[in-house]
């Protein structure tokens, strides 16, 4: 039987905690201390228990929130949308190309033009390698100065809804759903996560999700094996964060060319299929150039070296080989699922639908996971926030 969670404990928990996200963003996963990754992680279990309550959360009576999705999203589009209207916020989207911006407007005065009355700006920016990170960076800057000179009444904080580094509340999410799952974060310590790559008929998929993984799991004294074909590279920076984590956490970390020896006595999965960082790093230039010939030969290059991989997919087969042929399965969504979604991908159908309702539990924690980022860059004390709004005990439906 699941323990019943303890709000008024969660909240005591909360409240101990002193973090620097007052006033600032939620950008990398690994430019914040463990107590600060554990009040976000509280927080969102905390939003998502009252919500089930049915307790109101608006914490703002007015105020917007600006979305800034750089490259396509569901999930994460809708998750946010759904946190900024939990906490009482309006959406709007910022269209690049039906503002300013397509006439050259820059990014320190588009910052602060959408911030007057903005709570938070959500940006997605995953696709170019060295772009999307540099470009909440300069944001965060434009809005300090905004701040700073009193243009804006309030400092709108960041959320990172995936960059070309990290996807910090996909991370956050699959370590709630698993932290759930095995009973607390405290027993995930020595459980191994197989981080693999896995053959997909699409290219140029970003490598912030296998990044954010890596470098958060080993955090917590996990055993993270990463399996990827030779050429299939992360950025080595993040690899060498997640050494660190391992290291200092007890856990492990280590890096292979074989999804069987990754899967091999395994507690979780996550076959997932990513470009190599050399690639990456390709096809920025050449969209720099606006080079069309050259992207559409780099895509037909790095397809034909996909297709010579097919053999790196998540079947009954390879689950055999994780611990008791049971491990948990993950995916951030869609999963390329062989004869469902495509010929041949990332898994296979059978494997997938029987771990189907676990990847949409995965999934939900997301809303939360953003609105917590959200209240702890918006507010000093959220505990006491919420603790008001139980004294007031409004019902979210009436």
């Amino acid at each position: 039987m699941k323990k019943k969670f303890d709000v008024k404990k969660a909240l005591a928990e909360v409240a101990k905690i002193r973090t620097r996200f007052f006033n600032k963003d939620f950008l990398l996963t690994w430019m914040y201390k463990d107590e600060e990754i554990g009040l976000v992680l509280t927080l969102a279990e905390i939003l998502k228990e009252l919500h089930a309550q049915n307790v109101s959360l608006k914490v703002f009576d007015t105020g917007i929130a600006v979305s800034n999705f750089r490259d396509n999203s569901t999930r994460t589009r809708f998750s946010f949308a759904s946190a900024c209207n939990l906490l009482g916020l309006a959406v709007q989207d910022l269209d690049e190309g039906k503002s300013q911006i397509a006439h050259g407007e820059t990014i320190r005065e588009t910052a602060n033009m959408i911030s007057f009355l903005t709570e938070a700006v959500g940006i997605r920016d995953d696709m170019f390698i060295g772009k999307g990170h540099t470009y909440m960076k300069e944001v965060s800057a434009a809005l300090d100065d905004g701040y700073k000179n009193g243009v804006l009444n309030q400092r709108p904080c960041i959320v990172n809804l995936q960059c070309d580094l990290d996807h910090p509340t996909q991370a956050i999410s699959d370590l709630l759903y698993i932290k759930n799952y095995f009973g607390g974060v405290e027993n995930l310590k020595g459980k191994k996560i197989a981080m693999t790559w896995a053959y997909s008929p699409s290219y140029g998929k970003p490598l912030s999700v296998p990044q954010g993984v890596i470098t958060l799991m080993t955090r917590f004294g996990m055993n993270v094996s990463l399996a990827h074909p030779a050429g299939y590279d992360l950025l080595s920076d993040t690899v060498e964060v997640s050494k660190k984590h391992a290291q200092k956490s007890g856990g492990s970390f280590s890096v292979s060319n074989s999804m069987e020896e990754a899967f091999k006595n395994a507690d979780i999965v996550y076959p997932k299929s990513w470009a190599s960082y050399k690639v990456m790093e390709k096809r920025t230039k050449l969209v720099e150039q606006n080079d069309k010939q050259g992207i559409a030969d780099l895509e037909k290059q790095c397809l034909a070296e996909n297709a010579t991989h097919k053999d790196w997919t998540c079947d009954e087969a390879k689950m055999k080989l994780t611990k008791g042929g049971k491990a948990v399965y993950l995916h951030c969504l869609p999963a390329d699922i062989s004869d469902v979604s495509c010929k041949e991908g990332e898994v296979s159908a059978g494997v997938f639908e029987k771990y189907r309702i676990g990847t949409y539990k995965e999934a939900g924690f997301k809303p939360f996971v953003i609105a917590a980022m959200m209240m702890a860059c918006r507010f000093k004390d959220p505990s006491s926030v919420i603790s008001d709004l139980l004294k007031k005990n409004n019902p979210r439906v009436k």
